[in-house]
């Protein structure tokens, strides 16, 4: 898969490198040309430039790419590589600080597919983030995040609900879903669920039995 990094800061430099060892081809973007000479040397395609301008991007192969990653201090640049990528076709993930008060959250929220705090998450999050649900990274997350594949089963209170229509604790994401047999894929919002399924799930540990409740039958 391609991907374009928007920022090779700390959360950028890592998150390229992980989906660089992992066979990806993430392209880096930075207005700093230092940073652009290390990603270089760190064996990545890169391009100064300002990321939240298309016509970088267009030279960085938004075009051709899966998913964008803005990954810059800079929430107004993130977002308008963001709204970039979206007009090609991309996943938009969108980096926040963790300072920001919920109606910012809000506003940037109905605009891209995925946000995440580097406070919480880190290059990890940002990188499962962008592939939609690839959990080789566990190991990476904070240590009160916990990662699970549930499998939906007959009897269960999700059957027949749409994912977007699920009753699951605000902190918690479905990063990928599957029916049976089939590899996991980026959710949809409008996939209605069936017994069978399987769910990625990513949610702060001290709500893991809330999202049981959710997703797995009452126990007998």
């Amino acid at each position: 898969m391609r991907f374009v990094i928007v920022g090779y800061g700390r959360v950028g430099s890592r998150t390229a490198r992980i989906l660089l060892e992992e066979g990806h081809e993430p392209v880096v973007v930075d207005t700093d040309p230092d940073r652009v000479e290390r990603a270089e040397s760190a064996g990545f395609d890169a391009l100064q430039g300002d990321g939240s301008d298309e016509d970088v991007l267009v030279d960085a192969g938004i075009d051709e790419a899966d998913a964008i990653g803005a990954l810059t201090p800079d929430l107004n640049a993130n977002f308008a590589a963001c709204m970039v990528g979206k007009h090609y076709g991309c996943r938009t993930v969108l980096r926040i600080d963790e300072d920001y008060r919920e109606d910012i959250y809000e506003k940037y929220a109905e605009d891209v597919d995925e946000i995440i705090y580097p406070e919480r998450l880190g290059a990890a999050g940002a990188k499962t983030a962008m592939l939609g649900g690839d959990f080789n990274v566990v190991t990476d997350l904070a240590a009160n995040l916990h990662l699970t594949v549930l499998g939906i089963q007959d009897g269960s209170p999700a059957v027949g609900k749409r994912v977007s229509e699920l009753d699951l604790p605000e902190s918690t994401r479905i990063y990928a879903h599957g029916r049976a047999r089939e590899s996991l894929t980026i959710p949809i919002p409008g996939t209605e669920l069936e017994a069978g399924d399987e769910v990625a799930i990513i949610t702060e540990t001290s709500r893991l039995e809330e999202v049981r409740t959710a997703l797995l039958p009452e126990a007998g």
